[in-house]
């Protein structure tokens, strides 16, 4: 089994093994994501409970605006699409944990 790319969180870890290699981390700009964070792996998330089965009262950071970057990953087999597209934070905003907006888990 060959694994293309693929993106844990917003730290977007590239697993090129059909590509010839790692992309190195340089080649994307990681501190634009600081102070935001958000849930990227939809097919590993849990269901989010709306109150009264949950409180949320603590604040979080998440980004609500973006702008989408697209790289082209060296080296790429032919019959893989060398063109990777993911978003990249404009703006930041702090607020109580809204899960309408994000998932609000209390430990």
């Amino acid at each position: 089994m060959k694994l293309h790319c693929v993106t844990l969180g917003t730290l977007l870890l590239l697993l090129l093994a059909s590509c010839g290699g790692m992309l190195k981390t340089s080649a994307i700009d990681l501190r634009t994501f600081i102070g935001c964070a958000t849930w990227e792996v939809r097919m590993l998330r849990k269901r989010v409970l709306e109150p009264p089965y949950i409180e949320s009262y603590h604040r979080v950071c998440i980004y609500n605006e973006t702008k989408m970057m697209t790289v082209k990953l060296p080296k790429c087999a032919p019959d893989v699409d060398p063109f990777y597209t993911y978003p990249v934070a404009i703006r930041c905003d702090c607020d109580i944990c809204s899960t309408a907006m994000t998932e609000c888990e209390t430990a």
